[in-house]
Parts: structure tokens; C-alpha cells; sequence
């Protein structure tokens, strides 16, 4: 089977809950609207899921032709609204100074109602793009194959923990939404995908240069509905991968440029560009 894209996600607020769809539009930041919003806490600085898990418990929608945003929160509570903003503030995405603008209404409040903390929806500054890596890897992929041998080398990890264990080292499907990417690949071998690195590759209507590999953090050890801690992931990782080179640490899946924008749907092919 060709390669193709298997599934498609983004996350309209960075850390929370992350949204499947059948077609985004990959711009020179990344995917249209990815992370278009992040949380802020009382000193101004980012907050994340690696810091706070119960933001992956809010639910986020963003129409960003009608400019409404809503988050729905746990039993089914909601907020809803336009996006108007207040003027500029001071804002630290991992210790750097940016300019971000506060979102009016009542977003903030609900956010800082559902997890027992102060904190402010913002409008994530224009210059960042889709990641935190800035537009040179404004967009991610993810082989399934790559997934399921992550499942494998969990079992192995949990056999050498427990070698005299009979059963229940099998983590089981190791869901990929913890990994938040925006595009996964099925029809290639596991960790193909990283001898993409360094080429430039189609996707879908779109053509990206692969830069580099992803690396992992306490992220994608939480549950990406509840937030919760309940999968070794990175020790998984560290089983399995610490040896491959790579400049981010726990390496796992790609990211890249977007340098000719396009349209991306389930199903699109994806692979090398011609020459």
C-alpha cells in the first residue's frame, strides 16, 4: 500500500484537548489555526499539558471564519463567544518574552474554575506558528507502523521489569493522540518516516521540508482525555531509541517547513518529492 495520510489533528488552544478532522490547509506557519490560543498563568508565562493535565479534559472549537471559540468543559458546561481582545501584554513562552493579547469574556474565568488555578486565554502571537519550534517545524507526522512498534518496545520494557510477570506487560494501543501531531502515515515501515529527514517531502497538496525528529516529553505519558499519568511512554522511548541520533532527545516522529502550502486530506498520498 502507497503511504497516505491516516488521520489529521490540531490543537486549537496549545494543551488542550486535541481536535480530528478530514482537511486542514497547511500555510507557511503550519496547520491553519493550530495552537492559535494558549493559557497563561498569574505571572504570564505558558502553560502546557506536561504542567497541568486537566486542560486535555477542555474540549476547544474554533471557527475561525465566524471568530467564535468555544471550550466545553466536563458535564457538558460551556462557554461561547466571539474573540475580542485587549491590548498586548508581556507573555514568556519557555522563559522568552513575546507580545500576546487577552481574550475577553468569560473564557478565562471558566478555565481558571475547571482547574482550581488563576489563569488567562490568550491569542498566541502571529510569529510562532502552529509549534514551538517557529515556522521551520510548524508541522508534524507520525508513522502508525512507528506506533505500533512503540507498543512493542513497551512490552519488552515491561518483561524486563517483570520478567517473572505472566501477563499484563502488553500496554496495549498506544493511542496516538498523546503524541499530538497533526498527520499520520500509514503504508510505511516502522520509523520510515525518519529517513525523511533532511528531504523534501509531499503532503497531500502541500510540500514540507523534514528538519528533524520530534523529541519526547512528559506529555505523552498523560491520557489525552483525562490528563492523567498512566503510560511509561518515555521510558518506552528511552528502551527503544535512545541509541538513534538525533537532536531533541527520546525521539519520535518528524517535524519540518512548510515552503509550498496547500491542502491536506485523509487518504492524500505522502512521500518524497520528485526531483
Amino acid at each position: 500500500m502507497a503511504a497516505r495520510i491516516s488521520w489529521i489533528t490540531f490543537a486549537p488552544v496549545k494543551g488542550m484537548r486535541i481536535q480530528s478532522v478530514e482537511v486542514v490547509d497547511l500555510t507557511p506557519s503550519g496547520v491553519s489555526g493550530d495552537r492559535a490560543f494558549f493559557v497563561a498563568d498569574s505571572e504570564g508565562a505558558m502553560v502546557n499539558g506536561k504542567r497541568l493535565g486537566s486542560l486535555m479534559e477542555i474540549v476547544p472549537q474554533h471557527d475561525s471564519g465566524s471568530g467564535v471559540l468555544r471550550l466545553v468543559f466536563p458535564g457538558g458546561s460551556m462557554v461561547e463567544g466571539p474573540v475580542e481582545t485587549g491590548n498586548p501584554e508581556r507573555v514568556t513562552f519557555f522563559g522568552k518574552e513575546e507580545n500576546a493579547c487577552p481574550v475577553s469574556g468569560d473564557f478565562s474565568d471558566a478555565i481558571s474554575a475547571h482547574t482550581g488555578q488563576k489563569f488567562r486565554l490568550m491569542v498566541s502571537p502571529d510569529e510562532r506558528g502552529g509549534t514551538d519550534r517557529g515556522k521551520w517545524g510548524g508541522v508534524s507526522l507520525l508513522g502508525q507502523a512507528s506506533l505500533d512498534a512503540l507498543r512493542e518496545a513497551g512490552r519488552k520494557f515491561n518483561c524486563a521489569q517483570e520478567p517473572a510477570a505472566t501477563g499484563g506487560t502488553d500496554p496495549g494501543p498506544i493511542d496516538q493522540r498523546r503524541f499530538r501531531m497533526n498527520f499520520g502515515i500509514e503504508g510505511i515501515d516502522s520509523y520510515e518516516e525518519d529517513s525523511w529527514i533532511g528531504r523534501e517531502i509531499r503532503v497531500g497538496g502541500a510540500t514540507v521540508r523534514v528538519a528533524g525528529h520530534v523529541g519526547r516529553c512528559a506529555t505523552t505519558t498523560r491520557d489525552p482525555e483525562s490528563g492523567k499519568t498512566d503510560l511509561k511512554t518515555l521510558h518506552f522511548l528511552k528502551y527503544s531509541r535512545d541509541d538513534v541520533e538525533s537532536f531533541e532527545p527520546l525521539p519520535f516522529g518528524i517535524y519540518g517547513e512548510v515552503i509550498d502550502p496547500g491542502p491536506v486530506r485523509i487518504s492524500d498520498p505522502v512521500g518524497p518529492a520528485s526531483t
